[in-house]
Order: C-alpha cells, then structure tokens, then sequence
C-alpha cells in the first residue's frame, strides 16, 4: 500500500492543472467538486499509509519519486517519507484542508476569480504535504518556500480591496519578506548541517546527532538556535509574528487554512523532526520554551483589545502557537503534538465559524443598505437567534479553546501545562516554572477574550442594520462547521493521558516522543482559572453590553491606557516601522529615484549614452554620410555621366557605315596584335 503514497501529491495537482486549464468553462459547481474531491482523494490515501504502517509494524518506508540532484558527494533523491510522524501530519493537512475546500464552495460563490482561487488552494495543499512527506531538509524547504509563495498569492487574492486599494496587496508583500528572514536562519542551518554530515536526509542528520552526542553540542546548539529563526518566521512568534495578523485581508478559508492546520504548523514540525538535535542542545531548548511562553502571553494580551473578528483569533492563534514552541523547548513533542491537532480542530472551526459570521453580516448589509465595517465587532450583537447553527458552533469551539473540560483543548493545552510544571518542580529548573507561569496567564487571558468575543458577536441587541438583517448560510458553509465541532469536541480523546494513543504512535519515529503521567493539580488550577476568566467575561460584557457601535470598550474603566496599549499590538509595528521599515523604504527611494531614474537613466542612459549616440550619429550622418560618402558617389556618377555624355555619345551616330567601319577597324586592330605578338 506505500506505493499509493505518491498519489497524496498527485491528486491536488491533478485538481489544480483541471481548474488551471478548464476552470472558465467548468462553473463554480465543478471547479469546487474537482477542487474538493482531489483533496480528499489524498485524504483517504493518506489514511490507507495509517493501516499501513500497522501492518508493517511501524517501519519507517520511503518512497522514490525521482532522482533530484547528485553534484559530487551530495545525492537528494526526491523520497515520500512514511512514517507516523509525517503520516500524522498528511492526514491532518488533507482532512482539515477538505473541509475547508467544501466551506470555501460556498463562502467564494460568485466571486469573478472563483477557479483562480480553487488552483491556489489545491497549490497551497501540495506544498504542504511536500513539506511534511519529505525525507531531507532541501525538500522540506522546497515545500516550506511553497506555502510561502501561496500564502502570498491566497493573502493578496483580493489584492484591490484593503487600505487605498492596495491593503491585502500590502499585507501579502508584508508576509512574504517576513517569512524570507526566517527562511535566512533555516539555509544557513542547513548549510551548517550539510557541512558537519555530509547530508540533509534526516536519517542520517539525526544519527550523526545521536551518536555524537554532547561532543557536538555547540554546533548543534547553533543549528538549533538557526532553525529556530526559521520556525519563528513561519509560525508567528517573537519577533517575527507581525506578518500573521495581517494575512487576515485574505478570504476567510484562506485564513482558516493557513492557521490551523498549514502552514503556521510548518515551524512546529520542522523543530518536532529535528528533535533529536535539539536534545543535546539544552540552552537552545531553554530558549525556545522561553520564547514560546512570551509569545503566548504577548498575543493574548493583544486579542484582548482588538475589535476585528478575525484579527481577535488571528492573535489567538500567535498564542496557541507559542504554546505548541514552548513544549518543543520543554522537550514536550507529544504535547506539541497533541495540541498542534487539536488546534487545527477548533482553531479551523472558529476561523470558519467567523467567516459564517462575516457572510451573514455582509449579506445583511446589501438587504439594509448598510455599508459598515462587516468585520468589526461592535457593528454585530444579537446573531444567536439569527445565526444559531453557527453560534452553536462557535460557542464549542471557543470553550475548546480555552481549555475547558472535556473538549480537545482542555487535554491537549493541559499535557503542556503539566510539562512546564513537571520540568519545573520535578526537574528542579527554573525555566520550567516561569513558563508555566507565562502559559497558565495566557490560558486565562484566552478564556476571557473568546468569551468577549461570543458576548459582542451573539448577545445582546444589534448594533447595526446588518447585523439585524443578517441569516444563518447555506449547508455548504454550515456542515463542515458540524464535522470540526464533532472534531473539538472528540479530538481530545486521540491522547487520553491513561492510553497515550498518540505517544505510543509518535514514539515509532523515535524515541524522543514520550508523555508524562496526569497532573491532577495541574488540570484543577487550569480549569478552574478559566472558568473563573470566563465568569469575570460575562460580568464585564454581559452585565455591561455595548449599546452602540461607537461605545468604548467596557474593559477600559478597568485596564485602562494599558487597554490601548494592548490595542496597538505594543507599538511593535510603530517600532519596525521607525526601526527597520522606514529605513528600508527610503533605501528603495534612494535607489528606484537617485540611482535608477537620477543617475542611471537621466546622466548615464540620457547624458553620456543618448547624447554620445546622438552626436555620433550625427557625425557619421552629416560630415561623414552627406558630405564624405553621398558626395564621393554623386561625383563618381557625375563623372560616369561626363564620360557617356561627351565620349560615347558621339560615337553613337546611327548609322551603318560608321558601325561598319568601326567593326572593320576593330578587326585590323585584332589581327595586328596577333601578327606582331
């Protein structure tokens, strides 16, 4: 059955050349069938390599495509890794990925680029199971600079719309060069690797790392502390998470694809594979959970402020990332793991549950002719009547996310918990508990902002004719949002802590995949403080509703000028923009107006080429044309003339005698030189 593996990649490349070539005359009903069906196509296939590896007791296979590059001592054959590590990952991204597709049929409908949009999305599907099913890091970053690229064409698909016209566009472009900085820290880790194995197949990557141990634990601390620059870019953490709010401008199953279960996950599975690395690497590791805890408490705080429906779980989702980074750091892989699935349950869900939101308002907007901000929180209220398919999912997917028993969320940002506790108070180090602590006020910050969330969206009154107007979508939008609700509501139960289901999967990759046993402790205090939070939500919103769009924020009275701090995402885009962005733009001035157009096309191409060109041109056409070579020829026929006029033309009498005479004379003449020679 591994010889199937192939057609994971081939079936969404099929979807996208069919659209790509027929898509015009297909109709939006077969652009989404053909679009759909090839995703899922890959996600049975993917599920198939599961039995598979069962039945082949969990050996690791690969399978050739094609021979790629052998320069030298260097030989990358392009393989499809099968192994429960990157099967976990296939069917995670193709069965998430399929439900988006059949959403995103009815949530694009009528939109003038609907098959462009499907070749996009099948695109950004292949890359990512490139990146997964790859057996060397080279092809990894094959498929990692592949989702980046469609990140950037899915995030500007709307690239006339936005600030100016130009806001997605923007915010694409914004995305893409913050991610070539991570990719920056990865090639160079890369190079290192290569340089000290002699190879980039993780096989041989990683038994140079375990075999050596401690003795190369700088260089591996170097490498570590490389790739981990490269996953900050990718999956949005300190400092390299600016790009991510803002890939909100393109459509929402874009939003929903690239934050649950694509390409924010890259960097998680990128340091999860190089695990054994990171194990000789301690101060890297300290450092990654450092980082990871920051993140998630900094982009909480953030999606406490933010009116956006969508730039709330963007910042959410920041968060959770940073929770899955910080188990890496904690050594945790099964809980990153664990919490990476479950994210892309619940976080899909709320992402596309959002965008159900949005459909309805905007439908309810062109009803009443209201042209407010469709997107903004205070222009909904009042849609758990309108909307109730909708609310109802969108309540289990934010208790999910907050962590509140019995949902995925809870066990899987629980078992990271635990971790942060375990290494703290068992291991004795004290980066263990600070990023427990770190961690545990981000879960309670998260339980506060979904409940804000839930009370501004589906409580209370309208607070805008569209909102009023605004009814619940078609089965097309709505049934997947059932299929990922039954998802956040089961998917907990893929790692139970008395079965370890996912640990004994993970664990035939190699052995660094291990749990820990349940902390009882550890679960009560963090059920407890997000009920509390969401208790405290309902007092600050439900108590106090907001009684019209333009009502400040009821948090204000409490938080304060820390509120709008919060608000304006710690100014760290002001400090790019002063620091970095600002200096970069008045480079690229400096260089498209004074070097380009001043110097190289005004004197360069306009003073010395154009004008040199000009007055040789002028040489060689005046002085030398017309007055050297049109004189020389107009004399030379004139002299022609001369010759013909006065010489031949009296020659020429008309009549026979003369001719006659001239003939004989030429005979004599001929006859004399031959005598006398």
């Amino acid at each position: 059955m591994f010889e199937l593996v192939p057609f994971i990649l081939l079936f969404p490349v099929l979807g996208l050349l069919t659209n790509l070539v027929f898509g015009r005359y297909l109709g939006e009903r077969f652009v989404g069938i053909i679009a759909s069906g090839a995703v899922a196509a890959s996600f049975i296939v993917s599920v198939i390599q599961v039995f598979a590896l069962v039945n082949n007791n969990f050996h690791v296979e690969t399978v050739l495509v094609a021979d790629w590059i052998t320069i030298g001592k260097m030989y990358l054959p392009w393989q499809i890794r099968v192994d429960t590590l990157s099967v976990t990952m296939m069917v995670l991204v193709t069965g998430v990925g399929t439900l988006i597709h059949i959403y995103a049929v009815g949530y694009m409908h009528g939109d003038k680029r609907f098959a462009r949009f499907f070749v996009y999305l099948n695109l950004f599907v292949v890359m990512m199971l490139v990146l997964v099913a790859a057996d060397n890091y080279l092809m990894l970053f094959v498929g990692w600079e592949g989702v980046g690229i469609c990140s950037y064409l899915l995030i500007g698909f709307w690239y006339d719309k936005g600030d100016d016209n130009l806001g997605n566009a923007r915010a694409g472009r914004k995305a893409f060069v913050v991610n070539r900085i991570g990719d920056f820290g990865f090639l160079i880790a890369m190079f290192m690797i290569f340089g000290a194995v002699g190879s980039l197949q993780f096989d041989a990557v990683l038994y140079y790392f375990e075999n050596h141990g401690m003795e190369v634990g700088q260089l591996a601390t170097t490498i570590t502390l490389l790739l981990l620059v490269g996953a900050a870019g990718k999956s949005a953490q300190i400092p390299l998470f600016v790009w991510l709010p803002d890939a909100m401008a393109g459509p929402t199953p874009v939003s929903a694809l690239i934050h649950a279960a694509t390409m924010v996950t890259a960097g998680i599975y990128m340091m999860v594979r190089s695990a054994p690395i990171y194990a000789i690497a301690p101060s890297s590791q300290m450092t990654v959970a450092l980082l990871g805890a920051g993140t998630a408490l900094m982009a909480g705080t953030i999606a406490l402020a933010q009116w956006d429906i969508k730039r709330v779980l963007a910042y959410s989702t920041i968060s959770q990332l940073g929770f899955m980074v910080a188990a890496v750091g904690l050594g945790a892989h099964v809980a990153a793991m664990f919490h990476l699935i479950t994210h892309a349950f619940f976080k899909a869900l709320l992402f596309l549950s959002a965008g159900s939101v949005i459909h309805g308002v905007e439908h309810g907007a062109h009803k009443s002719d209201d042209h407010c901000d469709p997107q903004d929180m205070r222009n909904m209220g009042g849609l758990k009547d309108k909307m109730k398919i909708t609310f109802g999912v969108y309540v289990v997917g934010a208790i999910a996310l907050a962590g509140i028993f019995p949902l995925s969320g809870f066990w899987s940002k629980d078992e990271i918990l635990a971790d942060a506790w375990h290494v703290g108070m068992v291991e004795g180090h004290w980066h263990g508990m600070t990023v427990y602590i770190l961690l545990a006020l981000a879960a309670v910050i998260t339980a506060f902002y979904m409940t804000r969330q839930i009370i501004l969206v589906f409580f209370g009154s309208s607070r805008s004719a569209a909102a009023n107007h605004a009814a619940e979508n078609p089965p097309t939008m709505t049934v997947p949002l059932i299929g990922l609700a039954i998802l956040s509501i089961v998917g907990g139960g893929i790692n139970l802590p008395w079965s370890h289901t996912l640990g004994s999967w993970l664990e035939h990759t190699h052995h660094f995949f291990h749990g820990i046993d349940f902390n009882l402790t550890v679960a009560l205090t963090s059920t407890a403080l997000a009920v509390a939070s969401i208790f405290v939500g309902f007092i600050v919103y439900y108590r106090r509703p907001l009684e019209s769009s333009t009502a400040p924020d009821p948090l204000m009275s409490v938080l304060g000028p820390s509120l709008k701090f919060f608000y304006n995402k710690w100014y760290i885009d002001e400090l790019y923009g002063t620091t970095f962005v600002r200096l970069y733009e008045w480079k690229a001035r400096f260089l498209a107006f004074k070097v380009d157009r001043d110097f190289w096309h005004d004197f360069v191409h306009n003073q010395i080429i154009l004008k040199s060109f000009k007055n040789v041109s002028g040489t060689l056409s005046g002085p030398v044309d017309r007055l050297g070579i049109n004189k020389f020829f107009d004399g030379l026929a004139y002299s022609v003339h001369n010759i013909a006029v006065k010489v031949l033309r009296p020659v020429q009498t008309g009549y026979v005698r003369n001719y006659a005479l001239g003939v004989m004379l030429g005979v004599v003449m001929v006859l004399g030189i031959m005598l006398i020679r």
